[in-house]
């Protein structure tokens, strides 16, 4: 593509029009997030969309790196690109298009090809808000490269375990103890009614929270898991009661 290409491109997606930006919000968010879409509905007002655009940007990079017909090293070689995309230091339109062709799902093509549009409008929201969402995506596509690097070498009749309690600990605060912490601060700012709140203390309990549920997660996916390899519970748990992760 070239440099007039790319200024085109640059200036359609700034001018996104009202409808265009409604679809992206509701229809599209609808057709990735199922259930979560509902909670965004009853969300304040003014964190109804810096949500929704964080969501959106982490179901993409989750898309990304769970791409099954992709080695893990491109995966990772594509999340590298999103992540810098997201941090305003690269265009998403380097992403190939035949990420999105690849995808077995039409909701998920649909949401890599929209990609520069939901940038556009991380771009868009006000400044605090739109530097909380990228800290956020910055942090879960943190854990995905984790999850990546640690699974680089499973096949199914290989089971690779996580080493140390330390070490899950780290991948549930990556994948969603840090939504947690996202979720209380993007709160105190937009509810006044939450001025008196101890912000250090409640976020802390947000990112405990966060682990909470990734830690149900883990247990509610540990069969699927373990047949594809992936062992969550730590070596370290196992060997004191004698088990292996096969």
């Amino acid at each position: 593509m070239n440099v007039d290409a790319q200024n085109d491109d640059a200036n359609t997606i700034a001018s996104l029009p009202n409808s265009r930006r409604r679809y992206i919000l509701t229809t599209l968010l609808k057709g990735v997030s199922r259930a979560f879409y509902l909670s965004i509905r009853v969300l304040p007002t003014g964190m109804r969309e810096p949500v929704a655009v964080a969501y959106l940007l982490a179901r993409a990079a989750d898309t990304i790196s769970d791409t099954p017909t992709l080695s893990h090293a491109q995966r990772l070689a594509h999340l590298c690109e999103f992540r810098k995309a997201t941090q305003g230091q690269a265009s998403a339109v380097r992403l190939p298009c035949s990420l999105a062709e690849i995808q077995p799902s039409a909701g998920e093509r649909e949401l890599l090809q929209a990609l520069p549009e939901v940038l556009s409008l991380l771009d868009s929201i006000v400044a605090d808000d739109a530097k909380l969402v990228r800290a956020v995506v910055l942090t879960l596509t943190r854990g995905m490269r984790f999850d990546l690097t640690t699974f680089s070498r499973i096949d199914r009749e290989t089971t690779v375990a996580l080493n140390s309690t330390e070490q899950l600990d780290e991948y549930c605060n990556l994948v969603a103890g840090c939504v947690g912490e996202f979720f209380t601060d993007l709160a105190i700012s937009h509810t006044p009614a939450l001025a008196h709140w101890d912000a250090h203390e409640m976020r802390s309990l947000g990112v405990r929270f966060g682990k909470a549920l990734q830690m149900t997660n883990i247990l509610r996916d540990l069969p699927r898991d373990l047949r594809n390899g992936r062992c969550y519970i730590p070596k370290s748990a196992l060997d004191s009661t004698g088990l292996t992760p096969v």
